[in-house]
């Protein structure tokens, strides 16, 4: 699968750079949460949870609507999402000059319905995954909307390969970087950058054990169409995975490892009392993994951890974390 260019990468981050954060990579110092890992394991934060929206997305969504025709733009756009896509989709539709139509499970957190609604977007609920394809279908079909994907997608990679770049220019030489994995479109960017700055760097995906798609697919040999999905981590949850995210994945990242979600709300607590972090578990995931199943194997490295986003009331933080 085509995986973007370096120069495309550096490209996309002048575009994007006018609508979005750089946002900070940081030392890790609150070793109370890391009292595991031997002294001399280096520990960086890149602190995605800062980017405009909340998460990451906004990259992806961003690149994906400045690349359409004027013409398209007039039409509006539209997604499925349970939060973090549909909120960086109803930002990104009004920095450019657009409309969108956001569907979303009608189990949505009500604080992200909110965020989207804040944001100038029409939500539209629907039952399960298979109603919101469908009426985002017919939304493309009926008022010309185009479909700004969740994780798949050329314009998408090079959006998230944007966090690799800066990443890899903060921090150069970096032994490992840990990426959270839903639907790949993440790890997919990050690692194109990663790859082509520092070839020796492993990039390392982490999922919950209760959403483990891209590691199932990775043994199948191909994407699955269908993953089963039950972990606190939703936006991880993704319900299925795709051809060109599953083949830079397969063509670029090193290892895929899985951690629980009890695991997961231990260091929610952590980097609340180290950090003065409320994240949502999906935040809390590459340090999770680090403190967990690659403890051991990233002993004494340089370890670059992706804080991909944080959308989270308290009141949802408490019940999860506890």
């Amino acid at each position: 699968m085509p995986h973007p260019s370096l120069d495309t990468i550096n490209t996309t981050a002048e575009r994007l750079a006018e609508h979005v954060v750089r946002t900070p990579t940081l030392p890790y110092y609150g070793l109370t949460g890391l009292d595991s890992l031997t002294p001399d394991t280096q520990v960086w934060l890149k602190m995605e949870l800062l980017q405009r929206t909340g998460s990451f997305k906004a990259r992806g969504a961003l690149n994906v609507l400045m690349h359409l025709e004027d013409d398209q733009r007039k039409l509006g756009v539209t997604a499925f999402s349970a939060g973090n896509h549909a909120i960086a989709t109803a930002f990104a539709a009004r920095a450019m000059g657009s409309t969108a139509k956001v569907v979303m499970p009608k189990t949505a957190n009500p604080y992200r319905v909110a965020c989207c609604k804040q944001l100038g977007a029409d939500v539209v609920l629907g039952e399960d995954i298979n109603e919101l394809i469908s009426i985002v279908e017919t939304l493309q079909r009926d008022e010309g909307r185009t479909m700004v994907h969740p994780f798949e997608g050329q314009r998408t990679f090079e959006g998230t390969a944007t966090v690799g770049l800066e990443l890899c220019t903060d921090v150069p030489d970096l032994d490992a970087v840990i990426v959270p994995v839903g639907g790949g479109g993440l790890i997919a960017g990050i690692a194109s950058a990663v790859k082509q700055i520092n070839r020796n760097c492993l990039v390392i995906g982490v999922e919950p054990e209760g959403a483990s798609g891209m590691t199932q697919s990775l043994q199948s040999g191909a994407p699955l169409d269908s993953v089963s999905v039950q972990t606190i981590a939703d936006s991880l949850g993704a319900p299925m995975h795709k051809p060109e995210s599953f083949g830079i994945v397969e063509k670029f990242v090193d290892e895929i490892v899985t951690v629980s979600d009890d695991q997961m709300r231990t260091v929610m607590r952590t980097m609340l009392t180290d950090l003065n972090l409320c994240v949502e578990p999906a935040c809390a995931a590459a340090m999770t993994a680090l403190v967990n199943p690659l403890r051991d194997r990233l002993s004494g490295k340089r370890v670059g951890l992706i804080l991909c986003g944080s959308n989270i009331d308290l009141e949802t933080f408490t019940a999860l974390s506890a």
